[in-house]
């Protein structure tokens, strides 16, 4: 096969969010701060959220920003370069997220890095985003319910704004998300989910 078709454009796109999106700020940040691996505390997940149970309330903050933020350049740099590949690249980045090759494919649940994605493709999608998800981490306090929530509302808004053509996208990234909180569908079912601000968690 030529190399110009294996390296074309939406190969380069993936690529380029992959490699974005792979990045580990929370392990990157704790272990610069001196907090430790954070792969060995709480529940071993790389985002804010087991972040947060290190204490360092900033780390917490500045991984969940990061995290978004390497979705939405993901978009925006491919969106410059290789126009109309910035599905590719968000698909990329999210994976590159979830499942990062540095970390033996072991990586965060993607809800940041999804919302950056959204801010990147669709602005007023992640107006929706963020309501579901802040809203529903501040009444219910139960992180991966308001997780799980905010990617669901991602292809339903898309529909609403009449951005079918990110629907198939969105939709397939939400269950990835929802996958990725399986144990917490498990903790949620049996009772034993901890709410964020609680002992544990």
């Amino acid at each position: 096969m030529p190399t110009e078709i294996i390296w074309g454009p939406p190969t380069l796109a993936l690529v380029i969010g992959y490699l974005l999106g792979s990045i580990p700020f929370g392990v990157l940040l704790t272990r610069a701060s001196g907090a430790g691996d954070l792969r060995q505390i709480g529940s071993g997940n790389i985002g804010a959220t087991n972040v947060l149970r290190t204490g360092r309330k900033g780390l917490a903050a500045a991984t969940l920003l990061l995290d978004l933020a390497k979705g939405w350049a993901a978009v925006v740099i491919v969106a410059a370069l290789l126009p109309g590949n910035e599905q590719l690249a968000a698909a990329g980045a999210f994976v590159g997220h979830c499942y990062p090759v540095w970390l033996r494919f072991r990586g965060g649940k993607g809800v940041a890095t999804l919302m950056g994605i959204v801010l990147a493709l669709h602005p007023p999608l992640a107006l929706v985003y963020a309501v579901v998800w802040l809203g529903l981490l501040a009444t219910l306090r139960i992180s991966s319910v308001a997780g799980m929530a905010a990617a669901a509302s991602a292809p339903v808004a898309a529909a609403v704004f009449d951005r079918f053509d990110l629907v198939p996208l969105l939709l397939a990234l939400a269950l990835i998300v929802i996958w990725k909180h399986r144990e917490n569908i498990g903790r949620l079912l049996d009772g034993a989910e901890p709410r964020v601000g609680s002992k544990g968690g």
